[in-house]
C-alpha cells in the first residue's frame, strides 16, 4: 500500500491541487464543502473523522490493540507537553513497510510498521511523532488550507481523492498529485518547508519535556538523509512528504548541541512492539529460525525479554503452542513484566483448549495493570469462550463504566449479549459502537432494531428511544452545518 505518502505530500507538501475529475471524487467522504467556511478545528476534526472512516476499512489497517495502544501511549505522552490541551489526538499504525508517518485532519497521526522496526531507539520513534502532533497543534493543514483560498475544497478533496483511490490503484494518486500547476506547487512547497522548521522546534521541546533524549530526532532524520542519498529513486516515504534540506539538520543539531545531555533508556515495550511487528514478517518458520539465532548468538543487546517473547509469538504464529510457552516459563524466570507477556500467556493456554486457565491469568493480571485495554478485551473474549457471558457482561459494564467512549469494547459487549439472548441490548450496543466511529446512519438504524426487538423492560426501552433521538439530532445538526458550510 503506498497511498498514505502521496496523502500527506498533498497536504504538506504539494498543497493546492487541480480539482479532481468527477469520476474521481465519487464515493468520497461527505468533507461539508468548507470552500466558503474557515477551516475551523471543528470542521477540521470533521473533515479528519469522514477519511479516518475510509481508512479503518484499508486492509493494512492495524487493529492490534497492543500495538495501537503503546503507540497511544507515548504519543499522548508527547502531546501532553503541548501548550494546546484542547487538541485531541489518535495514533494509529498500518502495515506497510515503508518508512513513513502522516499527520491528518483533527489530530490523526499514522505510523508505517516499516518506520517503528527502522527506529534505532523508542526517542528515534518518540521523535517522529512529536514532529508530527507539531504539525497538528500548529495547525499547519488549517494554515494552509485557509491562505488557500478557492482551494480549501480542492486540497480537502484531493487528500481523500489519494487515499480512497490509491488503495487499488498507487499511479491514480501519483496523477492527483501531479496535477497542479508548476508555480503553485512550488509555492507550496517553500510554504512547507517552513513548517517542516517550525515542527522540528516545536517537537524538539516536546521530545525534552516528555523526558526522552532529544538526539533521537537528528540521528533518525541523519540516518533517512544517508539512506534517501542511496537510493535517489525510491526515498522513504517519510523524505518524500517532509522536505529535509541540510540547513534543517544544521539547525537542528544546533539546537540539540545547546541543551543538556540526557540519555534515556528504551522500554521494554518498546521492544516487545518491534518484535512482534517483526514477527508477522514474512513466514512464521522464517521468524522462528531468525529468533532462536538471535538466542543461540546471545544477540538481543540487553533485551533477553524482548528476544524470548518474539520467539514465542513465533512459535505461536508456527502452530506450536506448548513450546511457546515454555519461552513465557523463561520470560517469567527473567522476572520480566509487561501487560504484553500476560496476554500473550493467557493466549496460549486459550490455544490449548483452557479459556478459564486463560481468564485466571487476566484477571489476576487486570489490578496491575488497570488501563490496559488490552487486557480487557482478551478477558471479555477469554470469558465468552469459557462459556461464561454472565461474567463477561459484568467485565464489559464494569469497564465501559471508566471507558464509555470505547468502540471496541461496545462491539464485545454487543457479542456477549447476543451469547445472553438480549436483542435490544446487543442492538444498542452495536449503535454505540457504530456511533463512537462517526457512522450515525447504521448507529440509527441498530436502535430502530432495538425498538422493534421486544424483549427490554420500560426503562431499558426508553433509554433506546431517548438515545435514538440524540443520533438523529446529531446527524441533523451535521447536515444543517454541511448546508451552511455550502452558502
Amino acid at each position: 500500500m503506498k497511498l498514505y505518502p502521496f496523502a500527506t505530500a498533498l497536504v504538506l507538501g504539494v498543497g493546492i491541487l487541480a480539482a479532481p475529475p468527477l469520476s474521481v471524487a465519487e464515493g468520497l467522504p461527505d468533507l461539508g464543502e468548507a470552500a466558503q467556511a474557515e477551516f475551523s478545528p471543528a470542521v477540521e476534526r470533521r473533515t479528519g473523522e469522514s477519511i479516518m472512516l475510509e481508512v479503518r476499512r484499508d486492509p493494512a489497517w492495524l487493529g492490534d490493540p497492543e500495538i495501537n495502544g503503546y503507540l497511544n501511549r507515548i504519543g499522548n505522552r508527547l502531546a501532553a507537553q503541548s501548550e494546546d490541551a484542547r487538541q485531541e489526538f489518535e495514533f494509529f499504525v498500518l502495515r506497510d513497510s515503508t518508512l513513513n508517518a502522516f499527520a491528518m485532519p483533527g489530530g490523526y497521526i499514522g505510523v508505517h510498521t516499516g518506520l517503528i522496526l527502522a527506529a534505532a531507539s523508542e526517542s528515534e520513534l518518540a521523535a517522529v511523532l512529536a514532529h508530527e502532533i507539531s504539525h497538528v497543534t500548529q495547525r499547519h493543514l488549517a494554515r494552509l488550507i485557509n491562505k488557500s483560498g478557492q482551494g480549501q475544497v480542492t486540497s480537502l478533496l484531493a487528500l481523500a481523492v489519494a487515499i480512497l483511490a490509491a488503495r487499488s490503484s498507487p499511479d491514480l494518486a501519483v496523477g492527483a498529485a501531479m496535477a497542479g500547476q508548476g508555480a503553485a506547487i512550488q509555492n507550496q512547497l517553500n510554504y512547507s518547508r517552513d513548517f517542516e522548521r517550525e515542527a522540528d522546534r516545536v517537537g524538539l521541546g516536546l521530545l525534552e519535556r516528555s523526558g526522552f533524549d532529544i538526539r533521537g530526532m537528528s540521528g533518525f532524520f541523519e540516518r533517512m538523509q544517508k539512506f534517501g542519498r542511496l537510493y535517489e529513486n525510491n526515498a522513504p516515504g517519510y523524505l518524500r512528504t517532509h522536505p529535509l534540506t541540510t540547513e534543517r539538520l544544521a539547525d537542528m543539531g544546533n539546537r540539540i548541541q545547546s541543551r543538556p545531555y540526557k540519555q534515556a533508556a528504551d522500554s521494554l515495550e518498546f521492544q516487545l512492539v518491534r518484535a512482534k511487528l517483526r514477527v508477522q514478517e514474512g513466514a512464521a518458520h522464517d521468524a522462528v529460525t531468525e529468533f532462536e539465532s538471535r538466542l543461540r548468538d546471545r544477540n538481543f543487546a540487553g533485551a533477553e525479554a524482548a528476544v524470548r517473547y518474539g520467539l514465542a509469538q513465533a512459535l505461536l504464529r508456527d502452530g506450536k503452542a506448548a513450546a511457546a510457552e515454555r519461552e513465557v516459563g523463561e520470560l517469567r524466570r527473567l522476572k520480566a513484566e509487561s501487560p504484553m507477556i500476560e496476554t500473550l500467556a493467557a493466549l496460549l493456554r486459550q490455544k490449548q483448549g483452557d479459556a478459564t486457565g486463560a481468564a485466571a491469568i487476566l484477571r489476576a493480571a487486570q489490578p496491575r495493570y488497570p488501563q490496559d485495554r488490552a487486557i480487557a478485551y482478551a478477558l471479555v473474549d477469554s470469558l465468552l469462550e469459557a462459556g461464561q457471558p454472565q461474567q463477561a457482561i459484568k467485565v464489559t459494564e464494569e469497564d465501559l463504566q471508566n471507558y464509555p467512549s470505547d468502540p471496541r469494547m461496545h462491539l464485545l459487549q454487543a457479542r456477549t449479549w447476543s451469547m445472553l439472548g438480549r436483542r435490544l441490548q446487543q442492538h444498542r450496543a452495536l449503535a454505540e459502537a457504530y456511533a463512537l466511529q462517526g457512522q450515525l446512519a447504521p448507529a440509527v438504524e441498530q436502535l430502530e432494531l432495538a425498538q422493534k426487538a421486544g424483549d427490554g423492560n420500560f426503562y431499558e426501552q426508553s433509554q433506546v428511544d431517548s438515545r435514538l433521538r440524540e443520533v438523529k439530532k446529531r446527524m441533523a445538526d451535521d447536515a444543517k452545518q454541511a448546508k451552511d458550510a455550502k452558502k
